[in-house]
């Protein structure tokens, strides 16, 4: 896929990779770049950057996802690329997370990608093409240590998009996985920064992830993974299940014993 004369949309689009990717569109030749958020008025800032139009967008209401779809729709004729990026890291925890913030990071890291599929697939099933770019992360591959709703809502979310690939394939559609490691971002720094050290070691720019997705557009490649390491570690996960999770208890032995410590000066 090519962007140039593409309209796409971009949830998450006034900060971090979805700015980085609303940037890199336009910079592409889309014709039209639709910047959702809940910050508005930066969803505006970066609109005016590029010429596109920014939409206040709730993703965990169904309602917000069809509203959006239509005013991008009435604005520029088609949605060519939706890009359902928009996500959360949620609390860093296990079994322990109340109820609530299960289904508030389920709502947003799941279900905003089944309402945006559900809005755009009719039109781009009925002119036979269709592009669907979703954010994932490398824990949706592997998983992520510390926090059961983050790696628990990211698998969720790869099932998804793979279902949506093998289901509506042979239709025209496209369907792309983005899973980055650590990309340097208010997400990262959300997360518990023992938990986090190795991945703010590798940890990549925005504007890298946008360049990662480009390649992968123009390849039509499922896997988008802008830290390609990511593929072998997803190899040693395949190749021996039993392996793979004694070396992720010991990167969670080593996590623990980093928190442990009292930081400097302390």
């Amino acid at each position: 896929m090519k962007l140039e004369n593409r309209v796409a949309v971009v949830t998450g689009g006034a900060n971090g990779i979805g700015q980085a990717l609303s940037r890199r569109f336009a910079a592409e030749g889309a014709r039209g770049v639709v910047i959702a958020d809940l910050d508005i008025e930066r969803a505006r800032e970066v609109a005016a950057e590029v010429g596109g139009l920014a939409i206040e967008t709730d993703i965990s209401n169904e309602s917000h996802v069809i509203r959006l779809t239509e005013a991008a729709i009435a604005a520029y004729g088609q949605i060519d690329l939706f890009c359902s990026n928009a996500g959360i890291s949620g609390v860093a925890s296990g079994v322990d997370v109340a109820n609530v913030e299960w289904q508030r990071i389920w709502e947003i890291n799941v279900m905003a990608h089944v309402y945006a599929a559900r809005a755009v697939l009719p039109a781009m099933l009925e002119r036979g093409e269709g592009y669907l770019l979703q954010t994932v992360s490398a824990a949706g591959l592997l998983t992520q240590v510390g926090s059961a709703p983050y790696a628990v809502t990211k698998h969720a979310a790869m099932a998804f998009a793979e279902w949506l690939a093998m289901t509506y394939g042979d239709a025209g559609i496209r369907v792309f996985a983005l899973c980055p490691q650590g990309v340097r971002t208010r997400m990262l720094d959300e997360f518990d920064a023992a938990a986090t050290e190795f991945l703010r070691e590798s940890a990549l720019d925005p504007d890298q992830i946008a360049e990662a997705v480009i390649k992968g557009l123009a390849d039509e490649s499922f896997l988008i993974l802008p830290h390609p390491e990511v593929a072998e570690y997803f190899r040693r996960k395949g190749d021996d299940y039993e392996r793979w999770l004694r070396g992720m208890r010991r990167l969670q032995a080593k996590i623990n014993e980093g928190a442990s410590k009292p930081a400097a000066g302390a």
